[in-house]
C-alpha cells in the first residue's frame, strides 16, 4: 500500500509518499480501507522528532481517519465488513489501510462525508476527555478554552453549549472570535488585542469552572485568577512552552483549584474504548443528527500533505484541516 512517510524527522523534515506492507491484523482489530485522516499539531510534532508515537505502533503520521472496513479478526464480528466508520488510530493514519481495534469504531452517520467524519474523532474526545472524563465540568457551569477556533477548541465550544454551560474562549484574530461566536460561545477574546484576564473576569465574575489549556507556559499563571472555587485547568499540550512563571499557590490554595494534565493518544486500548462509549452515549446522537459537527476548514488531497501541514502551523484556519485519499 501508499503510505506517507517522513524523511529526516526534524526541523528539516520532508513529507514523501512511499510503498509499505500493508498492516497484519491482531486480535480484537479490523482493517480499515481509509478515505480521510485528519491532521493534527500530534503530527507536526511528530515529524520534528518531539512526539514518538507508543511503543510498538505505527511510526507513520496520523491519528485519525474515516473509510471502510475491508477485513476483520477471528474473534471480531464480520457484521464489521462493508460498514463505513471513524475512529481513533494511535499512529498510521497518513495510509491507504490502517489497523485498529473494533472497540474504537464509531459508525459513520449519513449525515456526514467521510472528511467530515475524519475530522471528528480526535477533536471531540479529546475536548470531552478534558471536559467530564480528566475533568468534572458540570452541566450549566463555566468553561473557558483557550485557542478556541482550533479543532478542540470549536469541539468544546460545541460540547459546552450542549450542556447549558457559559462557554468563553481566546482567540488570535476577530475573525476567529467571530467563528466560535458563530458556533455558539458567549464571549470570544482577542489575545493579541485585549488583555484576556481583564476581558474574562468582567464577563465572568465568579470564574470559571473548567478551563482548557493547551497553551500552558504562562498562561497558567492567568488561569489561576480566572479560576471559580473548586475549578480546575487542564493542560493538553504546551504551545507557550513547557515552563510557567513562578506560580501563586496561595491563590490556588484559596481557590481550591486544581491543575492537571492529559493527553490521549498513550491510552490504553481499554481506556479509549470506555471514552469513546461514554462519548457516544452522551454526544452520540447529537452527531448524528448534525447539533454538533466537526469544523472542517479544508479537505486537501493527501498528495498535497506538505501544504497541510504548513496551513496548520501558520495557525490560519478555524477549525480542522482533511487529507483525502479518495
Amino acid at each position: 500500500m501508499i503510505a506517507i512517510e517522513v524523511i529526516n524527522p526534524g526541523n528539516q523534515s520532508q513529507l514523501q509518499q512511499t510503498t509499505v506492507a500493508v498492516p497484519a491484523l491482531k486480535a480484537g482489530q479490523v482493517l480499515l480501507k481509509v478515505a480521510a485522516a485528519g491532521v493534527n499539531r500530534a503530527d507536526l510534532l511528530q515529524r520534528s522528532g518531539l512526539y514518538p508515537p507508543p511503543a510498538g505502533e505505527s511510526d507513520i503520521l496520523g491519528l485519525e481517519v474515516a473509510g471502510t472496513v475491508v477485513a476483520v479478526a477471528a474473534d471480531v464480528s464480520s457484521e464489521w465488513l462493508g460498514e463505513a466508520v471513524f475512529g481513533l488510530v494511535p499512529g498510521g493514519g497518513y495510509a491507504q489501510y490502517v489497523a485498529l481495534p473494533a472497540e474504537h469504531l464509531i459508525k459513520k452517520p449519513a449525515s456526514l462525508g467521510m472528511s467530515e467524519a475524519a475530522a471528528c474523532a480526535e477533536v471531540f474526545l479529546t475536548a470531552f476527555q478534558a471536559m467530564r472524563v480528566v475533568g468534572s465540568l458540570p452541566d450549566q457551569g463555566a468553561l473557558l478554552v483557550h485557542a478556541g477556533a482550533s479543532g478542540v477548541g470549536t469541539a468544546a465550544i460545541q460540547l459546552g453549549k450542549a450542556l447549558g454551560c457559559f462557554v468563553a474562549v481566546t482567540v488570535g484574530s476577530d475573525d476567529k472570535a467571530k467563528a466560535c461566536l458563530a458556533l455558539g460561545a458567549d464571549v470570544a477574546v482577542n489575545y493579541k488585542t485585549q488583555d484576556f484576564v481583564t476581558e474574562l473576569k468582567a464577563a465572568r465574575p465568579q470564574g470559571f469552572d473548567l478551563i482548557i489549556d493547551p497553551v500552558a507556559g504562562d498562561y497558567i499563571t492567568k488561569d489561576i485568577q480566572l479560576l471559580a472555587l473548586d475549578g480546575q485547568i487542564v493542560v493538553l499540550s504546551m504551545l507557550g512552552g513547557r515552563m510557567t512563571p513562578e506560580l501563586d499557590l496561595g491563590l490556588m490554595l484559596k481557590k481550591r483549584g486544581q491543575l492537571l494534565c492529559s493527553t490521549l493518544r498513550n491510552r490504553t486500548d481499554g481506556y479509549k474504548a470506555a471514552l469513546i462509549s461514554d462519548f457516544n452515549q452522551q454526544f452520540g446522537m447529537a452527531l448524528a443528527e448534525g447539533k454538533i459537527k466537526a469544523v472542517l476548514a479544508q479537505s486537501i488531497d493527501w498528495a498535497e500533505a506538505e501544504r497541510a501541514h504548513q496551513l496548520l502551523a501558520s495557525n490560519a484556519v478555524v477549525g480542522k484541516l482533511v487529507l483525502t485519499l479518495f
